[in-house]
């Protein structure tokens, strides 16, 4: 997750939201990735959606069992499905979304019981830092600084 946390504040200096992702297999990082959305024009370049992208190109296909993804945010929808899809063993996230998050607090995607596939989901890892760095992200791009919000 520390490194995920990285690339969400990299992400976050180049004016992306602070997302950071990074695909993990037989205790090896695989693929890693932050928001691309603004440098790319392209609604899909969340930071899981392109680690899942390299981590099929990597293994040539699109099961992506035995990988473990660690994101800084609860995944929305788009990303919770194509994690689904992959048949990804595995999501640990940092912060909840509680505007689009998909593992209950909007949606309920990652652990749909119609699902046919189970992801293990493991939430709240280094949550407040993760948090942190998006409140700090929107706070600085809504003009707020020390004063409260």
């Amino acid at each position: 997750m520390r490194q995920a946390l990285r690339l969400a504040r990299a992400a976050g200096r180049r004016g992306e939201v602070p997302v950071g992702a990074v695909a993990v297999r037989d205790g090896e990082v695989i693929a890693a990735a932050g928001n691309t959305m603004e440098r790319r024009g392209d609604a899909a370049a969340h930071a899981e959606m392109l680690v899942l992208r390299k981590v099929a190109r990597l293994v040539g296909g699109w099961r992506l069992e035995g990988v473990t993804l660690y994101a800084t945010l609860e995944p929305c929808p788009m990303c919770a499905g194509a994690m689904v899809q992959a048949r990804i063993a595995r999501c640990v996230y940092g912060a909840r979304d509680p505007k689009k998050g998909a593992d209950g607090s909007v949606y309920d995607v990652l652990r749909h019981p119609r699902n046919n596939h189970r992801i293990d989901v493991v939430e709240g890892v280094l949550s407040s830092e993760c948090g942190s760095v998006l409140t700090t992200f929107f706070k600085q791009r809504r003009g707020v600084t020390g004063r409260s919000a």
